[in-house]
Parts: C-alpha cells; sequence; structure tokens
C-alpha cells in the first residue's frame, strides 16, 4: 500500500550503515541518520482556519436519540449548617458549607443534565457571586435545568448517583431523597438509582470533614 508522504526508504535496526557519526573524528559516536521530506506544507495561521458551523451551540443536536452527561460535586462539611441531601433535611451535627443550601446530590444532579444538554454547568448559570443565590434552595436549580431539557426535547431516560461520605448513615432516607427526586424531574422512581458509600476513613471525606457526590444521566428523545 502506497504511503501518503511517498516512497520512503524503510529503517534496519540491525543495519548500522543508515546510521552516521555524530562526531567524524570518531566514528564509534554514532546517530540517527536525519530525515528530510520530500514534501512541503504550509500551515495556515489560525484565523484563517476556517470552521464548519459555529464553535458552540446554546442547544443540542436535534439528531440524538440520547444523550449522556456525568455531574460531580463536592462541599466542606461545617457545625452550625444544616445537611440537605436530595432536598431532605438530614440529622447530623455538620452540614454543607456552601453559598446556596450546600446540597451536594442535587448540584451533582443538575450538572449531569446540564453535560449531557452541551450547556454550561451550574457555577456558570447560577454563580456564586451572585446574592440571589445565596442560602438558595437547589431544587430552583434542578427545576431551571428540568426545563432547558424539555425544551431541548428531552426527558430523563435513568439516572444512578453515588454518594459518598463517612457519616451519617444514609439508609433511613434514601427513600425520602427518591421521592423528592422523582418529583422534581419529572421521573418514575424506577428509573432513578440512588447509592452511598463510606470513604473508609481516608482522607477529608473518611474524616468526615466533606461529602461528595457522582451523577450519571441518560436523556432520551421524547
Amino acid at each position: 500500500m502506497g504511503s501518503m508522504l511517498g516512497d520512503l526508504p524503510s529503517f534496519d535496526p540491525h543495519n548500522f550503515s543508515q546510521l552516521r557519526p555524530s562526531d567524524p573524528s570518531n566514528p564509534s559516536k554514532m546517530a540517527p541518520a536525519t530525515y528530510r521530506p520530500t514534501h512541503s506544507r504550509t500551515i495556515p495561521p489560525p484565523d484563517q482556519v476556517a470552521v464548519d458551523g459555529p464553535a458552540t451551540s446554546t442547544k443540542p443536536s436535534k439528531s440524538l436519540p440520547f444523550r449522556v452527561g456525568h455531574g460531580f460535586d463536592l462541599h466542606r462539611l461545617e457545625p452550625g449548617y444544616p445537611l440537605i441531601i436530595g432536598g431532605i433535611n438530614i440529622p447530623h451535627d455538620r452540614g454543607c458549607e456552601a453559598h446556596s443550601d450546600g446540597d451536594v446530590l442535587l448540584h451533582c444532579v443538575v450538572d449531569a443534565i446540564l453535560g449531557a444538554l452541551g450547556l454550561p454547568d451550574i457555577g456558570q448559570i447560577f454563580p456564586d457571586s451572585d446574592p440571589k443565590w445565596k442560602g438558595a434552595a437547589s431544587s430552583v436549580f434542578v427545576k431551571e435545568a428540568v426545563r432547558l431539557m424539555h425544551e431541548a426535547g428531552y426527558e430523563i431516560g435513568n439516572l444512578d448517583a453515588t454518594l459518598i461520605l463517612q457519616r451519617p448513615k444514609l439508609s433511613p432516607h434514601k427513600e425520602a431523597i427518591k421521592a423528592n427526586l422523582s418529583e422534581l424531574l419529572g421521573a418514575d422512581q424506577s428509573v432513578l438509582n440512588l447509592k452511598a458509600k463510606t470513604h473508609e476513613k481516608v482522607d477529608s471525606l473518611g474524616e468526615n470533614r466533606s461529602i461528595a457526590a457522582h451523577t450519571v444521566v441518560l436523556l432520551m428523545r421524547k
């Protein structure tokens, strides 16, 4: 098969005649022969490179039957704050220090949906530099993400979330969290999955100094 670079000589690692001395006075010092291409190529400057279509789009492609997004969030745990997960107030001796209510689960759910739609992340749409979001319920962010999802012509296919925290145990609260998440997303509980893991007492998560969450979401065309 012909090469796009033309007919180039093959290199045999056992044929030392293909090497040239790096020091003519000492032939034992050998260096690879210099390759000089037989063709020339001019690379145009960036401002002359044509781009097919806009670099960014505010709406996802209508041709995709489904889209996948991933979200991640982490908050520091401090005394004197409520611990709100999935819109449910969880009894604990500390909570998330954040600009809004610090709901780590809802924040990463929002980011997963926005990511699937190819939109900016939650911090760009709801910046913590804006005082109107100070102490805001994260359900506001979810409702806006769901609105954007429907506007683009998609709905929740399924969602899988993992919470990472050392304490407290979330087993007694899972059903309440799923029920609230189902209502906020307008999705049946059967397509929502929620898992909770400890961090085996490793780093800030394992020392009960922080909480994190991952979410993967599948959006389906309506």
